[in-house]
């Protein structure tokens, strides 16, 4: 971690970003049903929240060198997936974008390759031909830019017992335009702390 003064001088309590994360994860993802795995780890209490000090990419990638190595370790009984929470660092979607290369390579050189990978999700996620504003882009927004860690088997087994997985892209789709820009914006699922930085890179769907 970099060498700078802790979150809640800064005015980002810790305690407060995890909250505003597990809203966003029980109203949004769990509450829509846009990832139908969450809710059995949810409420498992298998997800390690981990909110980063980082103030830049340099120190964001020491963070996650850490958090993959120590869910690699970790039994998956009571760690099954990480939340890297930056309340600081990446804030311009296009650095974000960006330092998901960083974080694929890293899976490889630490040799987790087919064990863990790295998802994510941000304020300003934007699909590549939609407009900032399209509820679709609502699917990879979190309250903070966030890198979530998962498991290669754990996603297998849910696969397994999900077996209409590929159809999840679609039908989250058709629910956020069902509940439209302001259904999303009554789930209140917004980041408490002045989150600041915009910039907005288009992921391909």
């Amino acid at each position: 971690m970099t060498e700078t003064s802790t979150i809640a001088e800064q005015g980002f309590p810790p305690d407060l970003v995890i909250e505003d994360t597990v809203r966003w994860l029980e109203k949004a993802v769990i509450g829509l049903n846009l990832c139908p795995f969450a809710k059995g780890v949810h409420v498992k209490g298998q997800i390690h929240y981990v909110v980063s000090e980082a103030m830049d990419a340099e120190a964001v990638a020491e963070d996650l060198h850490r958090e993959l190595e120590a869910l690699a370790e970790a039994n998956a009984e009571k760690r099954d997936t990480t939340l890297l929470i930056l309340p600081h660092a990446l804030q311009d979607f296009l650095d974000f974008n960006d330092f998901l290369e960083v974080a694929d390579a890293m899976v490889e050189e630490l040799d987790l390759g087919g064990i863990l990978q790295v998802a994510s999700f941000h304020p300003q996620f934007q699909f590549e031909g939609t407009d900032v504003d399209d509820v679709t882009n609502c699917t990879n927004r979190g309250p903070y830019p966030i890198l979530h860690l998962l498991r290669e088997d754990s996603i297998d087994k849910a696969v397994e017992v999900f077996p209409e997985a590929e159809s999840i892209y679609e039908r989250n789709m058709e629910t956020l335009e069902k509940i439209g820009i302001e259904g999303w914006l009554d789930l209140d699922v917004g980041a408490r702390c002045p989150v600041t930085g915009h910039g907005s890179a288009k992921a391909e769907k």
